[in-house]
């Protein structure tokens, strides 16, 4: 990136503006201790605009807990402008988890709850969007909006506007140098927290966020295979399986339109 203060200029006033043209107040972000949130909630909270900023736990990890902790704390004392609050969601998530009949699909429904909890973080984002008139921040980066679809749909892809979505994950980790956020969180391997296990980004993807931005970056430049070693072969056929399985989160909702002749 050659200019990332000028990138963050940029993003600002495209949020601020985008708020002010709908009508909105503000902006709720939800924070989990990662880069893409932390930077986000920065970026909205640089804004001047009112920002509420969300930790939603659900049986989360103590080093992500931690992270995000820290986080809020140093946006409180940063911005004026900035709300914090952590609503803890484990006793809402057991309980529905006790409701549930019992399955044989035992990996299926690991998936199935983990998704679960990216939406009921969104269905509280917007309870508070919704009482105080305010725009959910999405949290989404480039590789994972675009390439992988690496996200919940209608979890962390429910937002109602994505301002670094055309950022890479490395560019936003340059981001986050220049806005000087925590260390922790800085140098934290990217994770969902979605797994009780403590599996990173990368144990779920097969390859790490720059391999996938390269993959993503040969693709478009329609790079030959011919050129490529035997690593970029496979993380190319991994980024490729991802995007395929994916794409339905992508793409816009299929309509049945029904035949003027009927």
């Amino acid at each position: 990136m050659k200019n990332p203060e000028k990138v963050i200029e940029y993003v600002v006033e495209w949020l601020r503006s985008y708020a002010e043209q709908s009508g909105m107040k503000g902006f709720v972000v939800g924070v989990s201790g990662g880069i893409d949130s932390a930077v986000t909630s920065t970026l909205c909270s640089k804004t001047g605009l009112p920002v509420i900023a969300l930790e939603i736990p659900i049986h989360q990890a103590a080093n992500q807990v931690s992270r995000a902790q820290e986080h809020l704390q140093w946006l409180s004392a940063r911005f004026d402008n900035v709300t914090t609050n952590t609503i803890s969601l484990t006793g809402v998530f057991d309980a529905f988890q006790k409701r549930l009949p019992t399955t044989d699909e035992q990996q299926q429904q690991f998936l199935s709850l983990a998704n679960t909890r990216a939406r009921f973080r969104m269905a509280t984002l917007y309870y508070f969007a919704a009482l105080h008139r305010y725009l959910v921040a999405g949290t989404g980066n480039k590789v994972e909006d675009f390439g992988v679809g690496f996200y919940t749909k209608y979890g962390d892809g429910g937002v109602d506007l994505s301002p670094i979505a055309d950022l890479n994950k490395t560019e936003v980790f340059e981001i986050a140098a220049h806005l000087e956020v925590i260390q922790s969180i800085q140098t934290a391997a990217p994770t969902d927290g979605l797994w009780y296990d403590g599996r990173t980004d990368e144990d779920q993807l097969g390859a790490s966020y720059p391999e996938m931005e390269w993959a993503m970056e040969a693709l478009a430049q329609k790079l030959p295979e011919s050129k490529m070693n035997s690593r970029q072969k496979e993380v190319l056929n991994i980024y490729q399986e991802h995007h395929r399985k994916n794409k339905h989160k992508m793409n816009p909702i299929p309509v049945c339109m029904i035949p003027k002749s009927l």
